[in-house]
C-alpha cells in the first residue's frame, strides 16, 4: 500500500467483505431461532429432527466447497461472489412456497441451497482476508471481519423474532405445547403463523441478488490467490495438498472449532426452555453470546499482533475454552440475572463466547500459510469445516436424546477445546508428515 490509491483500494475492499460478512451473520445465525420455531411450526417431535435444520444449512460445506473452488477458478472469485449471492437469494426465496405448504422438507432444501451459497461466499472471502494485508496482522483483518459478522448475528435473532413472531403467535406457541390446540384448528393456527415467515424471506431474497449484481459491478478488485499466497522459494511446493500436515491437522481443528460453537450458540435457546423459559425470552440468550464474541473479537483487534501473538491468542482461548465447557457440564445451582431465573451454567455457555472469537483467527492463518498453488483447495479444505456446524449440534441432540439431559450433551465440547489446544501448541508447527533423517 504504497500510495494513496492502494490505501483507498484496500479500504474500500475490507468495507466490501465487511459488508459479506454482515450478510453472513444475518443467514447463518438466524438459525438459532429457526430450530425451535420449526419445531413448533412443523410439528417436530425430537432434537435430532430440529437439528436438520442446522444440518441442511452446514452440510453444503460439506458437499459444495470444492466444487465451489472450482467454480471460483473457472469463473473469477468475483464473478464467484455474485453466484453465491444469488445461490442465497434462491435459498431464501424457497421459504417462500415452504410457508405456503408448511413444509419442512422444503424448508430444509431451501437451507441447504442457502448453505451452497454460503460455501461459495466463504471459499472465495476467506482467503481475500487473509492475503490482502500481512501475514502477521490476519488475525486482525479477521476479527475485524468477525465483528460484522457477529453484529449481524446479535441482531439476527432479535430482528427474526420481532417480526415472524407476533404476539399472537405467542398464543399459539402456549396453546401447542400445552396440548390445547388439536386437529384442524391447530393446523389452521399453524399455517397462518409460518406464513408470516414469507415478507421478510422475500425481501433478504430480493437484497441479496441485487447485492451480487452490485458487487460485481464494483470497483473491488478480482483476487488470485494461488499466486497471492506464494510458498519461500526456498521451501518448494509440494505434490499434494495433503502434503502439508499444518494444514490437514489445522482443517480438523477449525472442525472441532465451529462445531463446538455451533452448539453454544445454537443450542442455547432450547436450553433455556428446558429451564422453563419462554421462546420470546429465551430468544435474547444467542444475542448474549455472539456479544460476548463481539467484545473478544474488539480485544483482539487492539492488541493482536501489537501485544500479542496471534498464536499465544489462539492457545489462551483454547484453554479458556475447556475450563468453561467443564463448568458448563460440572457446575450446579441457580442464579437470577437480568430478570431471569436459570442455571448458573447457562452464563458459562455465554461467556464461552469469548475466547471462541478468536479461535477462528487464529487458526486460519496458521494453516494457510505457503500454500502457493494449493491456497484455494487449501480454502476450500478449511472452509469444508463449517460443516461441523451441521454434525457436532447433531451428536449434541443425540446425546440429549439418548440421555433424556441437555447439560449432560454439553460434554461433546470437551474434547473438541483438547483438540484445538494441542493444535495450538503442536500441530501449527508440524512441516513434514516424518521427520527427516537428519533430524
Amino acid at each position: 500500500m504504497d500510495s494513496l490509491e492502494d490505501k483507498k483500494r484496500y479500504y474500500f475492499s475490507l468495507a466490501i467483505l465487511g459488508t459479506l460478512f454482515f450478510i453472513f451473520g444475518l443467514v447463518s445465525w438466524v438459525n438459532s431461532i429457526l430450530v425451535p420455531y420449526f419445531k413448533i411450526s412443523c410439528e417436530l417431535h425430537s432434537e435430532v429432527q430440529g437439528y436438520l435444520a442446522n444440518f441442511a444449512f452446514y452440510i453444503a460445506y460439506l458437499v459444495m466447497t470444492i466444487p465451489a473452488s472450482f467454480l471460483l477458478r473457472k469463473a473469477g472469485f468475483k464473478r464467484g461472489v455474485e453466484y453465491g449471492l444469488w445461490f442465497l437469494a434462491l435459498g431464501a426465496f424457497l421459504f417462500i412456497p415452504a410457508a405456503l405448504r408448511r413444509s419442512y422438507n422444503m424448508f430444509l432444501l431451501g437451507l441447504f441451497t442457502m448453505g451452497t451459497g454460503m460455501a461459495i461466499l466463504q471459499t472465495a472471502a476467506n482467503p481475500f482476508v487473509t492475503i490482502i494485508g500481512p501475514l502477521e496482522s490476519a488475525a486482525k483483518r479477521i476479527s475485524i471481519m468477525g465483528i460484522c459478522n457477529k453484529l449481524a448475528g446479535i441482531l439476527a435473532p432479535i430482528i427474526f423474532a420481532s417480526v415472524v413472531i407476533h404476539s399472537s403467535d405467542k398464543v399459539i406457541m402456549d396453546q401447542v405445547e400445552a396440548g390445547a390446540l388439536i386437529g384442524q384448528a391447530k393446523d389452521l393456527a399453524l399455517d397462518q403463523m409460518v406464513k408470516h415467515l414469507i415478507p421478510p424471506y422475500l425481501v433478504l431474497s430480493v437484497f441479496l441478488f441485487i447485492f451480487g449484481v452490485l458487487f460485481y459491478r464494483s470497483s473491488i478488485p478480482d483476487i488470485n490467490p494461488d499466486k497471492e499466497n506464494k510458498a519461500p522459494e526456498n521451501s518448494g511446493e509440494k505434490k499434494s495438498i495433503l502434503d502439508y500436515p499444518y494444514l490437514v491437522l489445522g482443517s480438523i481443528a477449525l472442525f472441532c472449532h465451529l462445531g463446538s460453537q455451533a452448539v453454544s450458540i445454537n443450542t442455547i435457546i432450547g436450553y433455556a426452555q428446558g429451564m422453563g423459559i419462554d421462546l420470546l425470552q429465551a430468544k435474547v440468550f444467542p444475542s448474549f453470546s455472539l456479544a460476548c464474541i463481539l467484545l473478544g473479537y474488539l480485544v483482539g483487534v487492539v492488541l493482536i499482533p501489537k501485544y500479542l501473538s496471534q498464536r499465544k491468542a489462539l492457545i489462551i482461548c483454547t484453554v479458556s475454552g475447556l475450563i468453561l465447557s467443564l463448568l458448563v457440564t460440572l457446575t450446579n445451582g441457580r442464579a437470577c440475572i437480568n430478570g431471569m431465573d436459570t442455571e448458573v451454567s447457562i452464563w458459562f455457555l455465554v461467556l464461552l463466547g469469548i475466547p471462541n472469537s478468536l479461535i477462528y483467527a487464529g487458526i486460519w492463518p496458521l494453516a494457510i500459510h505457503d500454500l502457493g498453488r494449493h491456497t484455494s483447495l487449501g480454502s476450500s479444505i478449511l472452509v469444508m469445516g463449517l460443516c461441523a456446524n451441521a454434525v457436532i449440534p447433531m451428536i449434541y441432540a443425540w446425546l440429549a436424546d439418548t440421555t433424556g439431559s441437555l447439560k449432560t450433551a454439553y460434554w461433546i465440547l470437551v474434547p473438541c477445546f483438547l483438540y484445538m489446544f494441542f493444535y495450538a501448541v503442536k500441530g501449527c508447527e508440524i512441516e513434514n508428515w516424518k521427520k527427516s533423517k537428519t533430524q
